[in-house]
């Protein structure tokens, strides 16, 4: 995928899952086929110290990521803060509604995980079958069941050819240990996408808040979409 940068019409070809990404089927997940014999490589060496690596989420369809959106911002699923507390968001302006959801939520359009190259991980062996998986920080923390899983990550993401682009809190997207990307895929990908593309998108969409949302929309592209923790490898 050689682009020097997204047109509109790419960029939701991309965020649809077209054939442009190269996406491929892989125990029931969609993923960049690129990233799949690092991820298979990273998920034996899981195995091996105890883990057993499984996929919460990876390539999600602009459609969906709004249907999200839309839902947070319309009050139907909850919004988190860095507390893990509902926000009310009816005392909130529009551009408000924004910056709460996008703590936790991607833009649509501007979504890492409308490449494929992004996965949301968790460790099946350390919970039971009915466990109901948060994607919290807790989970992965302190003494939380995925904790162990964090820390063996830490040391050897890279070794794979991966990172996590919300390791720390930079003042945009909160961290998210569960969240991660491979770095050659990841990075070329988020080269070629562009604002005027994604306003094109948003402008083109159903979003609630739209307005608002294109009203800022640089601010929001600078402190959400590009504002990631450095790839490491």
């Amino acid at each position: 995928m050689i682009y020097q940068q997204l047109s509109s019409q790419q960029l939701r070809d991309c965020a649809c899952g077209q054939s442009e990404l190269l996406l491929s089927e892989h125990n029931a997940h969609k993923l960049h086929k690129e990233i799949i014999v690092d991820f298979n490589q990273l998920q034996a060496a899981a195995a091996q110290a105890g883990f057993e690596l499984a996929i919460v989420s990876s390539f999600r369809s602009f459609e969906r990521q709004a249907h999200i959106w839309n839902a947070k911002f319309s009050g139907q699923r909850p919004v988190l803060n860095k507390q893990q507390q509902v926000v009310d968001l009816t005392s909130l302006t529009d551009i408000e509604k924004c910056h709460a959801i996008m703590l936790y939520s991607a833009l649509p359009g501007a979504s890492r995980h409308h490449f494929g190259t992004d996965l949301d991980i968790f460790d099946k062996a350390a919970v039971p079958a009915d466990y109901r998986l948060q994607l919290e920080a807790h989970e992965y923390q302190n003494d939380g069941p995925f904790s162990a899983l964090t820390r063996w990550l830490d040391k050897n993401l890279a070794l794979y050819g991966f990172y996590r682009p919300y390791q720390s809190d930079l003042g945009g997207v909160a961290p998210e240990p569960w969240h991660i990307s491979h770095v050659k895929h990841s990075t070329t990908l988020m080269q070629h996408l562009n604002i005027t593309a994604l306003r094109d998108v948003i402008n083109n969409s159903e979003l609630l808040g739209k307005d608002a949302i294109l009203t800022h929309l640089p601010m929001l592209y600078q402190r959400y979409v590009l504002n990631v923790s450095s790839a490491v490898a």
